[in-house]
């Protein structure tokens, strides 16, 4: 007998199951009759109707020699395997590789800012090991799995593009074990500035002639006091008092899009002054009992807010753009707000404000603010907008004349309230005023549209009970 082959279906599984067949090669004995047959059977069973039952068989004769080959081969028709595995790692054993994450649709590269852990230190599992910076946000890399920093794959500065190594993590490595390593690179790169020192120290003893020979020099002084230093020899001050540091991938980006706006719109800007005597008067009335219905504070960049989307439903071409040769009509209104960062300029948009009430709007403003400082704000958060309101007022700004960010055609900016003489029924009183401004471009809006759209923000500002009228 030179082998045996079994075959099984299983029956609890509704979909058919094919084993491949155990090829045996044998090596004759003393005795074909002595042979006896041992089958050592190994089960393996899948149920739910998913992967069916597999046997696996093989033949072993005593006294003989047997080569087995198991080959299997399962089909199901529905269901496919599916395995979980960690994201951003790459797993070798008992280090973990550590990999730039996904970024963004629009983002294929980043920049490594800094690491915020060194070989040697101890992470845990989701703790941030370094940061990257984008055009438009920094993304935390966070430790796949827990261990110690055994070394870093990436220096800081690189441009890193998701799925690169930036540092390799071990699970059973000791802390204690990788401090000495990064200590000793550290004391044997220390030496080095004291050789430096020292032979900088050394090279002015080997040139005492050249200050000997100054001397020499002030004779000069003697000439008249009309002979000074001629103009083409500018004092220029050291290049020991100046440093160059690189711009960040947010900065760039906020340069380029500035300058595309400039080269790109026919920007022109009109200015009205607006009374904030009644929107400041129903802040103060109304701010206790507003806080206590919403749980957030009343401010007066809701007002603008709703003032803007007002003005927008009257003129509906400050909510278009160009695009080619066409004019695209934006029947949404997403307004964008300006905030200011240690980083840079970020626009994060709310989304749909024209559905919003005050409360709805200063919840999603004060949401932002934080994301912003926090650095947290997401892609999509930033995406789009039909029209930007800056607020330089909060920086003491007077009047500014603000930049249009692309892809909109109008940017409204607001400053700060100063209390100046006005005129008001026929005698001069004291009122705390604001100038707004509006940037748009006017290859789109004309001046006409323009000034009625500001002219609207300035009667709802001063009059907020036109908001209840519709008037």
């Amino acid at each position: 007998m030179l082998g045996v082959i079994r075959r099984r279906v299983a029956s609890s599984s509704p979909y058919p199951m094919l084993l491949s067949q155990s090829a045996r090669k044998f090596r004759s004995g003393s005795s074909a009759a002595a042979r006896v047959s041992s089958i050592v059977e190994k089960e393996v069973s899948f149920h739910s109707g998913h992967y069916g039952n597999v046997r696996n068989f093989s033949h072993m004769t005593p006294g003989c020699w047997a080569n087995v080959k198991l080959m299997r081969e399962v089909f199901c028709q529905e269901a496919t395997m599916q395995t979980w595995r960690r994201p951003f790692s790459s797993d070798s054993g008992d280090n973990v590789d550590v990999v730039v994450p996904p970024l963004a649709e629009s983002i294929a590269d980043g920049t490594l800012a800094k690491f915020l852990k060194r070989p040697g230190d101890r992470v845990a599992v989701d703790e941030p090991i370094a940061q990257i910076e984008t055009d438009k946000v920094t993304i935390d890399v966070s430790s796949p799995e827990s261990g110690v920093i055994v070394k870093l794959l990436a220096n800081e500065g690189d441009t890193v593009e998701p799925g690169n190594k930036i540092a390799i993590i071990s699970r059973s490595a000791d802390a204690t074990t990788h401090v000495a390593p990064s200590e000793t690179t550290s004391e044997k790169a220390a030496p080095q500035p004291t050789q430096k020192a020292s032979e900088e120290k050394k090279a002015p003893k080997a040139e005492p002639a050249p200050a000997k020979e100054k001397p020499k020099a002030p004779p000069a002084p003697a000439r008249p006091a009309g002979a000074q230093s001629s103009p083409t020899e500018p004092q220029l001050p050291p290049k020991e008092r100046e440093r160059r540091v690189p711009m960040t991938r947010l900065r760039k980006r906020v340069a380029t899009r500035l300058k595309d706006s400039q080269n790109t719109f026919a920007m022109l800007t009109t200015f009205n002054e607006v009374d904030m005597t009644n929107l400041m008067k129903l802040r103060a009335d109304y701010k206790d009992a507003f806080v206590e219905k919403h749980g957030v504070k009343l401010g007066l960049m809701s007002g603008f807010v709703k003032a803007a989307v007002n003005a927008l439903q009257h003129q509906p071409i400050v909510n278009a753009v160009i695009d080619g040769d066409d004019i695209i009509y934006r029947d949404y209104i997403d307004i964008s707000i300006a905030v200011g960062t240690p980083k840079g300029l970020v626009v994060p948009v709310i989304r749909n404000c024209d559905t919003m009430n005050f409360a709805d709007i200063e919840k999603q403003i004060n949401a932002f603010a934080k994301k912003a400082n926090d650095g947290t704000l997401s892609i999509d958060e930033m995406a789009g907008g039909t029209l930007t309101i800056s607020n330089g007022g909060v920086y003491g700004s007077l009047l500014s004349t603000p930049i249009i960010n692309p892809p909109q055609s109008a940017i409204l900016g607001m400053h700060s309230i100063v209390s100046r003489p006005m005129v008001v029924g026929g005698n001069v009183v004291p009122r705390p005023m604001m100038y707004i401004a509006l940037t748009y471009d006017h290859r789109i809006i004309d001046g006409r549209e323009a000034v009625f759209f500001l002219r609207r923000i300035k009667d709802i500002v001063e009059d907020p009970r036109r908001l209840l009228l519709d008037i």
